[in-house]
């Protein structure tokens, strides 16, 4: 592994020493403005444009966060161009892809190789590209997230999967002080271009020490940027982003998402990481909402609509940082905001997100932004309690009722 790494090292030796300006730890939303532009994203309907849109696919959403039924709407489906792939397949094709594009992408991480892992994203792929570039390593998280972000430094293109996320705040030293330091405290002498990905959220009585949602812990880490994909079609295109990032970058899978189908393009197309998503628009209130709490918060509405209401639905994708200019755009139009999530109520992404909307657009709101989250508490086994822990639908429509009042 040394000699290969060094190989890697000598090949990219031209490139290991950037420009400081390059790396940025937060955007603000004339930042994001003045950058929208210059994104290019290829839709689901094979059109491209400087922005993403989703609301041609949002006929295809269903109701409930585990696949067991398709939504009716999915019926005619099989007369529209691209393929269907299951959440985790659309995983495996974009890392495929991109390892195809680029000899310096690897794997890593606990049976990875040719096990395909504990949710089999990366089925077949060991015996594709060989045991070093998609690598088995010991249950040992400290070790193989720092010799990940040592392959980064000289020149790889690391994807480092937790076996499960929680398992990762054994590594958290390791992302911290330097996965998202390194860049800064080498005076811009070293970049990290690794992703870090892995399941997460609250299962199916997977009990509390693997129910754990991190994008808490990692957001004050600077540095890192952190996305969550909800769709088979985001999921491969911020997988492909997140590689092509010379940035370190956090992929948040939920647990219970890998078994959702979506027709996607055959043809490549790239997301942007800083960008949310317009899932429905509506004109009375801006849900804002990402992960598994996208389909609970579209189960609400299809209750909310049936009684009058007309909410807009936006999944914020990009947990750090946040997507300002989309999502002020909304609170301008319908001046109410809900934020509903799967994070824990203290010190989750609802809470800096709510900040980050009462600092930039506190004029525009007509009452105060409720913030739904999960109970302050471990994640009970049993399953009747552990419904309990998190957001349901009917909170939801109770929390829009309140606040359009």
């Amino acid at each position: 592994m040394a000699a290969a790494l060094q190989t890697a090292a000598l090949l990219s030796a031209s490139s290991n020493l950037i420009d400081p300006q390059r790396f940025r730890v937060g955007l603000s939303a004339r930042s994001l403005i003045g950058r929208r532009g210059s994104i290019f994203v290829v839709r689901s309907d094979g059109r491209t444009s400087g922005f993403f849109n989703a609301k041609s696919r949002s006929g295809n959403l269903i109701t409930n966060a585990v696949a067991t039924k398709a939504d009716a709407s999915t019926s005619s489906t099989a007369s529209k161009p691209g393929h269907e792939l299951l959440l985790f397949e659309a995983l495996r094709e974009g890392l495929e892809e991109e390892m195809d594009r680029d000899p310096h992408v690897c794997v890593m991480g606990e049976d990875v190789g040719h096990y395909g892992g504990s949710y089999k994203v990366t089925k077949g792929l060991a015996t594709k590209y060989g045991d070093l570039r998609v690598l088995d390593t010991p249950i040992a998280e400290n070790s193989f997230t720092g010799m990940g972000i040592g392959a980064a430094m000289t020149g790889l293109r690391p994807v480092v999967e937790g076996m499960n996320m929680g398992f990762l705040l054994l590594a958290f030293n390791q992302i911290s002080n330097n996965c998202g330091m390194l860049h800064y405290t080498s005076g811009g002498q070293f970049k990290i271009p690794i992703v870090i990905r892995g399941p997460g959220g609250v299962g199916r009585q997977l009990g509390a020490e693997h129910s754990q949602r991190l994008e808490s812990y990692f957001q004050s880490i600077p540095g890192l940027q952190m996305v969550a994909c909800s769709t088979a079609y985001n999921a491969k295109g911020l997988m492909k982003a997140a590689i092509r990032s010379e940035n370190p970058v956090v992929l948040f899978e939920h647990v219970l998402l890998y078994n959702l189908k979506e027709r996607i393009p055959d043809e490549e197309y790239v997301l942007c990481l800083e960008e949310a998503e317009m899932v429905r628009p509506g004109e009375h209130i801006t849900i804002l909402t990402y992960s598994r709490m996208r389909y609970h918060v579209m189960q609400a509405v299809k209750t909310l609509v049936n009684k009058g209401y007309d909410p807009e639905v936006i999944d914020i994708r990009s947990l750090k940082p946040f997507d300002l200019y989309t999502i002020g755009n909304s609170v301008k139009k319908t001046h109410r905001v809900l934020i509903v999530e799967e994070c824990m109520r203290t010190g989750g992404i609802g809470s800096s997100l709510r900040a980050a909307i009462i600092d930039n657009f506190w004029d525009y709101l007509d009452a105060p932004i409720m913030c739904l989250s999960s109970q302050d508490v471990p994640t009970p086994y049993a399953g009747t309690l552990e419904e309990w822990t998190v957001v349901q639908p009917a909170q939801i429509v109770a929390a829009v009722e309140q606040l359009c009042q």
